[in-house]
């Protein structure tokens, strides 16, 4: 696979083994607030856009959704850097951009300003940039564009939608939040519960519940985040994950516990909300990211300012 036109890679920070590293590609209108760069682009076109670029392009742009969960990234590396200075099992961050290398010079200043450890800057004119993901070892990608999102999908990538909201910046460690069916896990419990109601789906899960889910999209990349999060005791770990699903406990939360432990996943908090609002919880938890399949559940997790990325 032929590299991207233009990738920059950033002599400030050291690079990273991405055959070892959790490898995350963010576009740049996921980690920066551009809608009104964006909105240019689609009125005035490319052209009127890159000139705004460029006269702005040391003016640091603000931060986006996925901005926070991008530093707060950042930190689990200095921590697991602290317990080990030859740890190769870190994150890797870089940004994938349909920018032109001209008007992307706004993208490397504005992430200097902040001081994100982002490793490379792709800059690609293909109208479908996914197909570098793979090349990259990319194993989450994070766009606000749907269709980015579908063919990471395709591909076989971990992959969700960034919805551009304000964002309550969250303190660390880092806070990953997961829905359970067709996020973490597969959707086969979903489609019972189309076809045959509640009642049926709580049958299955019953007649089910020795065998383990099947695995849904961000699968891998939960499982890599749980392999680092070993590294250190559940007291001093600079990462936490939580499972928030619509499952209730009594009747399907066994086989999804299960699930989890035969995948040999530990997560830090499970909460069976028996199809209750999840916005409520979020805001106690204040995750720096809120992985659902639901519009309805991101809709309430941005109600609260939490971040939220779906999974279609």
């Amino acid at each position: 696979m032929a590299e991207p036109e233009h990738t920059v890679v950033n002599t400030n920070v050291k690079q990273k083994d991405p055959s070892k590293a959790l490898v995350i590609a963010v576009t740049t209108r996921a980690i920066f607030n551009l809608e009104k760069e964006h909105k240019l682009y689609l009125e005035k076109g490319k052209e009127e856009y890159t000139r705004h670029q460029q006269a702005n392009q040391d003016k640091p742009l603000p931060p986006g959704t996925a901005f926070a969960f991008i530093q707060a990234v950042q930190y689990v590396n200095e921590k697991i850097l602290e317990n080990n200075p030859a740890e190769k099992d870190l994150f890797d961050i870089l940004v994938l951009s349909n920018n032109s290398p001209e008007s992307g010079m706004r993208i490397i200043n504005s992430a200097k300003h902040y001081g994100l450890e982002i490793s490379k800057f792709c800059f690609v004119s293909d109208e479908d940039s996914t197909q570098y993901l793979k090349s990259h070892g990319v194993k989450l990608f994070l766009s606000a564009d749907r269709t980015d999102v579908c063919n990471a999908l395709q591909r076989g990538v971990s992959a969700a939608l960034i919805f551009q909201q304000e964002v309550q910046a969250p303190s660390t460690p880092l806070r990953v939040v997961f829905d359970g069916d067709a996020v973490l896990f597969s959707n086969e419990t979903d489609q019972v519960f189309q076809e045959q109601g509640l009642e049926g789906a709580v049958q299955y899960e019953r007649v089910m519940e020795a065998v383990p889910m099947g695995e849904g999209p961000l699968k891998a990349f939960a499982m890599h985040l749980g392999k680092m999060r070993e590294k250190f005791s559940q007291e001093e770990s600079p990462i936490r994950t939580y499972l928030v699903t619509a499952r209730s406990g009594r009747d399907m939360g066994i086989r999804a516990i299960k699930t989890l432990r035969e995948w040999g996943l530990a997560i830090d908090e499970a909460f069976f909300m028996d199809g209750a609002p999840k916005g409520p919880i979020l805001a106690q938890i204040q995750p720096h990211i809120f992985f659902d399949d639901s519009l309805h559940n991101i809709q309430g997790a941005q109600d609260v300012g939490v971040p939220s990325a779906w999974v279609p």
